[in-house]
């Protein structure tokens, strides 16, 4: 199987744009609003999202950053450690609308260290999630609150989003998973 594309640069942008219309139309007036991205590239998007909705808020969103690598059920297992980047939550995440931030939901496994880790520094109103791609598989009861795009894979596949912040460019590919 060879790479397909997905998204482009372009239609990365568009979604972009419509995801945070949704974000705003939900959220944009109710009061305090946290992007929390998971890293890493979570974080270039929800960078990216901040951008677009201080443009259409009076107040400016509040931006996280969260690493989950000590909430994963998986680290433990032989041969695997974890590689910890940096989490930086702002401080008024309590009572506060928070939206995560990941480029793509498989499992669902991500989404739920994610839960896990934000409570440990608050107690949200809310917490919502905002993916670029959905592309099913779920092996938790978690669903996307904002979804930029459905994607049928098969588990033999993966779904490999670019960003220009770390891979100089943006595109969203799919491809075949590499042989263990």
């Amino acid at each position: 199987m060879s790479d397909r594309t997905l998204m482009t640069a372009k239609e990365m942008g568009r979604t972009m744009e419509r995801l945070a219309s949704e974000v705003f139309e939900r959220r944009g007036e109710e009061g305090r609003l946290v992007l929390v991205g998971i890293q890493r590239r979570g974080v270039d998007l929800a960078r990216r999202l901040k951008t677009l909705l201080d443009a259409r808020l009076q107040n400016p969103v509040l931006l996280g950053m969260l690493d989950i690598n000590l909430y994963r059920d998986d680290w433990t297992n032989p041969g695997m450690s974890p590689i910890i980047s940096s989490t930086e939550i702002p401080a008024e995440v309590d009572g506060a609308s928070v939206v995560l931030v990941d480029d793509v939901l498989y499992s669902g496994r991500t989404t739920r260290a994610a839960l896990e880790a934000i409570l440990d520094f608050g107690r949200p109103r809310r917490v919502e999630l905002l993916v670029l791609i959905d592309r099913g598989h779920r092996e938790l009861p978690i669903q996307a609150d904002y979804v930029g795009k459905k994607v049928n894979t098969a588990s033999t596949e993966q779904v490999d989003v670019l960003v220009a912040e770390r891979d100089e460019q943006d595109r969203v590919l799919l491809r075949a998973k590499p042989s263990a």
